[in-house]
C-alpha cells in the first residue's frame, strides 16, 4: 500500500514509522516518523513552533469553568488563608476548567460581601450613576456582582445579566464582563459572549478564562480560525498546563484545515504526484516484461490503441515526471481509440493506475472494476483496487478484494506483499511478517519484500533480527539503493548517525548511476534529517532539501521538511510558505488537511505574536527551558 497521508522533522531521534515504510510508501515513511515524533513530544513542539503541530481528533468538547475564586470564602465567613494558599487555590481552581462540558460559573474576585436582600439593593441607571461617589460606584458594584452570582446560581440568567450591567456602570471589571458572558453562554447567545468577553480582552488581554470563553463560543458559531487564535493564546499564557485548551487548538487546527481543505480539492486540477511518489508506487508491483505484442520491439502504429499501450509503457520506463504524464495521456488514448484486443483489461488497469496517482479515486475504481470483469486472472487490478479500498478507510473492501486475487492466483507474490502492507498499517506485525515472508519464498528477487520483512521485525523488537536481514539484503542486493536508504532509516532511528549518513550517501550514489534521469530523492531527504538530529546542521540540512527540490520540485516531503526546518530556526513566515506549498503538492483530501494543520498552526503563531506582542518572548523563554537536547 503506499500513498497513506501524513505529516514533517523531529528536532531529536525518533521512533521508526508506526504506519508505513517501504518502497511502496517512501514518502507517507518520513511523515509517519515525523508525525509519531510530534505526538510523543508535544510539549516540546509547543515550546518551539508556538502552537501544537499534531492533528488528531481531539474528542470531547472543551467548555471553560470561568471560576476565578481566591483563597477567601464567598460568605466572608472563613478565615484569610496565607497568600501561598490563595496561590495554591487559584492554581487548582484553573485546572477545574479542563472539565469538559463544564457550563461556566460566574467568578468571585476577593472577599465577596454578604448578599443583601432584593429590595436592599442598590438600583443603578446611567441616568443616576454620574452622581455616585468612587467609594459608593465600588460598594455598589461589589453588591451587584455578589447579587448577580447568587442569580446565576440559581439559573435566572436574565436577571443576572442585569445585575452585572449595573455593576458595570459602576466599574469596568474584565470580571463583570466575563460573568455577563457565563449568562449569554448558558442561553447559547454567541454573539453576546463574544461582545462581553471582547470587552473583558480589552481590560485585561491576558485574561485566559475570557479568552477560553470567547474561544468556545467563537467555535459554536463556526468561526474557527478566531477559535483557534483565542485557544494558543490562551495556551501559551497559561504554559501549556491546561490539557483541556490544548486538546482544543488540536481539535480547532483540523476544523480549520478540513473547511480549507474542502475548498482547496474542489478546485485542484487534477495532477500527476511527485516523480519520487509515482516511482515509489510503481515499484511496490514486482517488474514484469511488457505484455506479449507490446514490447519495445513491437511495430504497431503510434495512433493505434495499442500502440499507445507500448508508448505509455516506454514512458514510464524514464521515471521522470515528463515520462509519466506521457504515460498517462497515452493510456488515455489508448482506451480512446479503442481496439485493444486482449489488452483491453491491461489498458484499464494502467489508466485506473493514473487517475488513482492524480487523486481520481471514483473514475481510477472504475476503471480497476472494468479491468477485473473483463479479466479476472489479471490479478494486479485487484490488488490496486484493494490499495485503494485501504487508502479510502474501507478495510472490508480491500480484505474481500485480496481473496479475489487468491482465487485467481493463490501464487502471486505481490498478492502477499500488498496484503501484508494491510496488516503493517493497521500494526498487525506478525500478520505482516507472515505475508512478506510468503512473498519472498514465492519470488525471492524481489527486494522490498526483504526490506519490508526487516522493517516489521524492527517493528515487532526483533532488532537483531531486522539488522541480519538488512545485512543479507546489501549482500544479495548490492546494487540496489533503498537496501541503503532504508537500512540508513533503521540506523538513524537507533542514532548511529554516522553509519546512517553513509548509507545514505551510497544510496544517493547508487541512484546517480542506476537512475540518472529518474532519482529517488527520499536518502538527500534522510541524509538532511541525520544531520539535522545529529549535529543540529541547519545549512547542511536546508543545503539537501533544496538539492531534492532540484531534482523533483514537486516532491511534498521536501517541501515539508524544508518548512519544518525554517520553523525550528523561528523562521516563521518563511515556513508558513513551505506549508503552504505542500499542500497545494498533496494528492489527497487527507494529505492536504495534515499539510493545512501545519499551515494553520504556523499561521496562528505568527497572528498571536502580532496581536500579543508581549507573549512572543515568553513562548521563546518557554522554548529555551523545555526545548529537547541539541535545541537549546
Amino acid at each position: 500500500m503506499s500513498g497513506e497521508p501524513v505529516p514533517v522533522i523531529p528536532v531529536q531521534p525518533i521512533a521508526l514509522d508506526t504506519s508505513l515504510t517501504s518502497a511502496a510508501a517512501g514518502p507517507s515513511s518520513l511523515w509517519n516518523r515525523i508525525t509519531t515524533w510530534a505526538s510523543e513530544h508535544r510539549a516540546a513542539v509547543y515550546t518551539i513552533a508556538g502552537v501544537t503541530l499534531v492533528v488528531t481528533a481531539a474528542g470531547v468538547v472543551y467548555y471553560v469553568s470561568d471560576s476565578r475564586k481566591d483563597a477567601t470564602s464567598d460568605t466572608g465567613s472563613k478565615k484569610r488563608k496565607s497568600k501561598k494558599d490563595r496561590l495554591k487555590a487559584k492554581k487548582e481552581a484553573e485546572k477545574a476548567e479542563a472539565t469538559p462540558a463544564e457550563t461556566p460559573a460566574p467568578e468571585v474576585k476577593k472577599v465577596q460581601p454578604t448578599v443583601e436582600a432584593e429590595d436592599e439593593l442598590p438600583e443603578v441607571t446611567e441616568a443616576t450613576v454620574g452622581s455616585l461617589s468612587e467609594q459608593e460606584r465600588k460598594d455598589y458594584a461589589a453588591k451587584l456582582k455578589a447579587a448577580g452570582n447568587m442569580a446565576y446560581g440559581s439559573k435566572n440568567y436574565t436577571k443576572a445579566i442585569d445585575l452585572y450591567g449595573q455593576a458595570i456602570l459602576c466599574k469596568a471589571d474584565p470580571v463583570f464582563y466575563s460573568n455577563r458572558a457565563a449568562c449569554w453562554n448558558a442561553m447559547s447567545n454567541w454573539d453576546k459572549v463574544i461582545e462581553d468577553t471582547t470587552a473583558a480582552i480589552n481590560l485585561d488581554n491576558e485574561y485566559v478564562k475570557a479568552l477560553n470563553r470567547r474561544a468556545n463560543a467563537y467555535e459554536q458559531s463556526e468561526m474557527y480560525s478566531e477559535a483557534l487564535l483565542d485557544y494558543t493564546a490562551s495556551c501559551i499564557i497559561d504554559g501549556f498546563r491546561n490539557e483541556g485548551s490544548a486538546q482544543s487548538v488540536e481539535r480547532l487546527l483540523k476544523k480549520v484545515a478540513e473547511a480549507k481543505g474542502k475548498k482547496i480539492l474542489a478546485s485542484k486540477d487534477k495532477k500527476l504526484p511527485s516523480p519520487t511518489f509515482v516511482t515509489n508506487y510503481l515499484q511496490s508491483f514486482r517488474p514484469k516484461p511488457a505484455p506479449e505484442g507490446l514490447g519495445e520491439t513491437a511495430e504497431l502504429e503510434d495512433e493505434s490503441g495499442k500502440g499507445q499501450l507500448k508508448k505509455g509503457l516506454m514512458a514510464m520506463r524514464r521515471r521522470t515526471g515528463d515520462g509519466y504524464t506521457e504515460a498517462a495521456q497515452a493510456f488515455d488514448s489508448a482506451l480512446e481509440l479503442g481496439d485493444l484486443g486482449e489488452h483491453e483489461a491491461f489498458a484499464y488497469n494502467m489508466r485506473g493506475t493514473f487517475k488513482y496517482l492524480r487523486g481520481e479515486n471514483n473514475e481510477a475504481l472504475e476503471d480497476l472494476t472494468k479491468s477485473v470483469e473483463l479479466q479476472p486472472s489479471l490479478t494486479q487490478s485487484f490488488i490496486k483496487r484493494a490499495s485503494m479500498h485501504l487508502e479510502l478507510g474501507n478495510r472490508e473492501a480491500a480484505a474481500k478484494d485480496f481473496e479475489s486475487a487468491m482465487e485467481q492466483n493463490k501464487d502471486d507474490p505481490d498478492i502477499f506483499y500488498h496484503r501484508a502492507q494491510l496488516h503493517f498499517i493497521l500494526s498487525e506485525f506478525a500478520e505482516a511478517a507472515k505475508d512478506y515472508q510468503k512473498s519472498i519464498d514465492l519470488d525471492k528477487d524481489f527486494i522490498f519484500s526483504h526490506i519490508q520483512l526487516g522493517v516489521t521485525q524492527y517493528k515487532m523488537g526483533s532488532i537483531a533480527s531486522s539488522m541480519a536481514t538488512f545485512r543479507r539484503c546489501m549482500k544479495n542486493f548490492d546494487k540496489t539503493p533503498d537496501v541503503y536508504n532504508y537500512y540508513g532509516e533503521l540506523l538513524l532511528d537507533q542514532q548511529k548517525y554516522q553509519e546512517a549518513i553513509e548509507k545514505f550517501d551510497t544510496a544517493v550514489e547508487m541512484e546517480k548511476q542506476t537512475k540518472p534521469t529518474g532519482i529517488n530523492v527520499l536518502p538527500l531527504i534522510n541524509k538532511a534529517l541525520a544531520l539535522f538530529q545529529w549535529k543540529q546542521d541547519f545549512a547542511g540540512a536546508e543545503a539537501l532539501c533544496q538539492k531534492a527540490l532540484t531534482i523533483d520540485p514537486e516532491c511534498d516531503i521536501a517541501v515539508a521538511t524544508m518548512a519544518q526546518l525554517l520553523l525550528q530556526q523561528g523562521k516563521v513566515t518563511e515556513a508558513l510558505k513551505y506549508f503552504e506549498r505542500a499542500a497545494e503538492l498533496s494528492r489527497t483530501e487527507g494529505e492536504i488537511v495534515n499539510a493545512l494543520s501545519y499551515a494553520e498552526a504556523t499561521r496562528t503563531q505568527l497572528e498571536v505574536q502580532e496581536k500579543y506582542p508581549q507573549l512572543a518572548s515568553r513562548l521563546q523563554g518557554m522554548g529555551q527551558g523545555m526545548a529537547p537536547p541539541g535545541m537549546r
